[in-house]
């Protein structure tokens, strides 16, 4: 694919006896909010678990902006400006939302013991610009009014934000969400979604995006991939993929558009 920031080659995927992945092909475009749709038990999370770093394929090959990344882990993957969020977000519940955004930046002084120790200014210089860059996130986000409570206590939608919110602290080139709608209601939906159209358009950031939500995916993704059992069914435009007839036998069934 033409100007790919990621592409997945083969990937297969065997536990045990289980093949989860068989042979998986795709590629996301600079740029893009791709879509990665199917039915439960289609593959989608094992494939997006092996190309962040969590599981190794068992054949086949990933590569991020032309480097052969198969198999590196996920910090490794984080640094080169791959970032993956959870079905149920990760944070880190009795630390403020401002606290998780704190942390996420990468590369902080004050992080190691000797500059710590012995370069205290820069270190405080540092987290006065972070927190800039934080205040900033949070008021993108629109968790301002959030920012001191813990973020066990916010609500699952200010949670899927607070986690996007981390991957703006990291400078994310590619962003895989994993089903960002799922237990959201729909003012805070409203909220994530123009959050990522903003990202990707106002700062480049690419997406990949897992969702069972056809409205979000059609709202937001241009292409759309297709797994079933394992294996990429179709491609292309959701109005597209949705005509197709291996699609609605495999995926949509009898109430097209519904999630799976």
């Amino acid at each position: 694919m033409a100007d790919a920031i990621l592409e997945a080659h083969a990937l297969v995927k065997r536990f045990g006896g289980l093949v989860a992945v068989d042979g998986c092909s795709f590629g996301i475009a600079r740029g893009s909010i791709t879509g990665l749709i199917g039915p439960n038990g289609a593959g989608k999370t094992t494939t997006f678990n092996m190309v962040a770093g969590a599981l190794a394929p068992t054949s086949g090959r990933v590569s991020l902006e032309g480097v052969d990344v198969t198999g590196w882990p996920s910090h490794r993957l984080f640094h080169r400006g791959l970032v993956r969020t959870f079905q149920i977000p990760q944070e880190y519940a009795r630390m403020t939302a401002r606290e998780n955004l704190m942390v996420a930046a990468p590369g902080q002084s004050g992080e190691r013991l000797f500059p710590a120790w012995l370069a205290p200014g820069r270190v405080a210089r540092e987290e006065a610009a972070l927190r800039q860059r934080v205040d900033a996130a949070l008021e993108f986000l629109n968790l301002s009014a959030v920012a001191e409570e813990r973020a066990g206590n916010l609500s699952g939608g200010q949670k899927k934000l607070l986690e996007i919110g981390r991957t703006m602290m990291a400078d994310a080139k590619l962003v895989l969400l994993d089903e960002p709608g799922a237990g959201v209601n729909p003012t805070l939906l409203k909220e994530i979604a123009a959050a990522i159209r903003r990202l990707n358009r106002e700062r480049g950031y690419t997406f990949c995006i897992i969702e069972h939500n056809m409205d979000l995916i059609a709202e937001l993704c241009d292409p759309v991939i297709v797994m079933a059992e394992g294996r990429v069914l179709a491609q292309g435009t959701i109005a597209a993929v949705r005509a197709d007839r291996a699609v609605v036998e495999a995926y949509l069934g009898g109430a097209a558009g519904a999630a799976a």
